[in-house]
């Protein structure tokens, strides 16, 4: 009587169905993922394999792919790169699985392959230290101990399906008759013997693999969560909460009636906090508290100076209006806002460190070691250059850089708006080269005059007539002297504008213009208080900024 075995082990014919070998594939690489983020989590955040790859993609990607992304995607840029970066390994992982459908090797590979891309992405970050190591070398072992698991139990699943569906097993086992009939002498029959057959045992090894499956989902999941709680619990938005109230400063807005015209469609003239638009490298946002917080400042100065969150506080504050520009922005573009900072200033601070002649940069570096560079000119030249410390009346918010950043108005934001805040050094333009200026943007990137009509919107409809044009306008530290819009190619006609708060900030306009029913093209351009109009010829974003008239189509009705 042939005897089937409990728990077949595969042959070389066994061969995995489809979708228990994408299955496979799947929580291999997501347990490496959570497991990685788990032990990221409790040593170092920044070093997830999934922070890590996407940080390294951003500092490998070529410009005109970043250019292209922050203008299709805007302030989503990041959350779009995350999600190719999950559709992508979800289709590795897929294929993964169905190339080790007779053997683990291909998979296994695969995890290996990529734990090992993790690993060098983490040691080719800025800011790398060798315990970010701990995470991807922890999420390569869980992963490929998950996947070797796995495709065990569906091996084993595979070969007792096989061993059902080859079976050829009598009726009946145990000693039977002779064919003779009656006449064939009688045996004692002996009892039946039950034991697990084929059928038995492809329910076991079926249960076995369902087991293995909940249990590595459930385990990937509760490492992912409880990684991603510690990632974003780090203490910043604590101790954030804990800063208590700003000091007293005298501020400089009054009044601000009559600042906007977001009654007739322009932005309000103060941007809320969480309509601030945000455009960095940060996948995830460095967790700072003010107790661990230390400024070092050094390079070409007399004396160098080490401040801790509470040095800076106790210090002179000022509060300044600043409207920030990106310079990825398009023209008619809307990476651009405007707050009220309150910060320290930057002339206070280099004053006491004294900066020697020969120094004509500040090499700002934030702590997940993104640099920028700021011309010392530009901060010394009466203009409210600070380190910020609140926004709009509350501590920084930790995507905007909490606890300390950098701001100086006038100048486009990767070249001083240094986020999360450490280290600032004194050199000179050829000892120093910035992150953004290593990848073909200028050293030196004031904001360019610009200007753009809100409504009507492009490919809009307006009714024929009267029809009411409105928008914004900057040339930040010069101010905004002019606006002027003009339909179909024809005369220029002033726009009203709004009351002029600062030379720092944007200033909203209007007018009205008459439209006959058909298509129209509408374009506005601005002129500064020194005189100049803005750019008429449109450039590309890099290396300093774009220009050209914005530009709308519309149809009246």
């Amino acid at each position: 009587m042939p005897i089937a075995t409990d728990d077949p082990t595969p042959g070389c014919a066994t061969r995995v169905d489809a979708r228990p070998a994408v299955l496979c594939g799947l929580l291999g690489v997501a347990a490496a993922l959570a497991v990685g983020d788990l032990v990221a989590g409790v040593l170092s955040p920044a070093s997830s394999p999934v922070l890590a790859v996407g940080g390294q993609f951003i500092r490998l990607t070529p410009e005109w792919l970043k250019a292209l992304a922050i203008a299709t995607f805007g302030v989503y840029d990041k959350l779009a790169l995350l999600l190719g970066m999950a559709v992508v390994l979800v289709l590795v992982a897929a294929a993964a699985g169905l190339g080790s459908r007779r053997s683990a090797a291909p998979g296994a590979l695969v995890v290996v392959l990529l734990g090992l891309v993790a690993v060098a992405s983490a040691t080719a970050a800025p800011a790398f230290s060798p315990v970010d190591l701990l995470a991807p070398l922890a999420a390569l072992v869980a992963g490929l101990a998950v996947w070797l698991g796995l495709h065990r139990l569906a091996m084993r699943r595979a070969a007792a399906a096989a061993t059902v569906g080859g079976s050829g097993a009598s009726s009946h086992d145990g000693p039977g008759r002779d064919d003779g009939g009656d006449d064939a002498p009688s045996v004692t029959e002996q009892p039946t013997v039950h034991r697990k057959g084929p059928v038995g045992t492809l329910g076991a090894t079926r249960r076995r693999f369902l087991l293995g499956v909940v249990g590595a989902a459930a385990g990937a999941a509760a490492a992912a969560a409880v990684g991603r709680w510690l990632a974003v619990t780090g203490g910043a938005d604590a101790s954030r909460a804990a800063v208590g109230a700003l000091p007293d400063v005298p501020g400089p807005l009054a009044d601000l009636a009559g600042a906007d015209f977001a009654a007739q469609g322009t932005p309000t003239w103060l941007t809320p906090t969480n309509a601030f638009y945000r455009i960095d490298t940060a996948l995830q946002v460095p967790q700072l508290t003010t107790r661990d917080y230390a400024l070092r400042i050094h390079g070409l100065v007399d004396r160098q100076l080490r401040l801790s969150y509470d040095d800076l506080r106790s210090r002179r504050l000022v509060e300044a209006p600043i409207t920030m520009t990106c310079v990825s922005n398009e023209v008619g573009g809307a990476l651009i806002s405007n707050a009220v900072f309150l910060g320290v200033p930057l002339t206070d601070l280099l004053a006491e460190v004294g900066v020697r002649p020969e120094a004509q940069q500040i090499a700002s570096t934030s702590v997940d070691g993104f640099t920028t560079g700021t011309p010392i000119a530009a901060v010394t030249d009466g203009r409210a250059a600070m380190l910020a410390v609140a926004m709009n009346g509350e501590p920084l918010p930790v995507e905007h850089g909490f606890p300390v950043r950098m701001v100086v108005p006038g100048l486009y934001g990767f070249v001083s708006g240094c986020k999360w805040l450490t280290d600032m050094e004194l050199t000179t333009f050829d000892e120093f080269t910035s992150y953004w200026q290593q990848r073909g943007w200028a050293a030196q990137a004031p904001v360019k005059t610009q200007s753009r009509i809100d409504v009507p919107r492009s490919g809009g409809s307006v009714l024929a007539g009267r029809t009411t044009l409105a928008g914004v306008a900057w040339a930040q530290h010069t101010g905004v002297a002019r606006v002027e819009v003009r339909a179909d190619g024809g005369a220029w006609q002033d726009a009203e504008l709004a009351r002029d708060v600062s030379i720092d900030t944007w200033r909203m306009w209007r007018t009205d213009v008459d439209l006959s029913p058909g298509a129209h093209r509408l374009q506005v351009r601005a002129t500064d208080r020194g005189g100049d109009t803005q750019v008429a010829t449109p450039s590309l974003t890099i290396p300093d900024g774009a220009t050209g008239w914005h530009t709308v189509d519309v149809t009246a009705i």
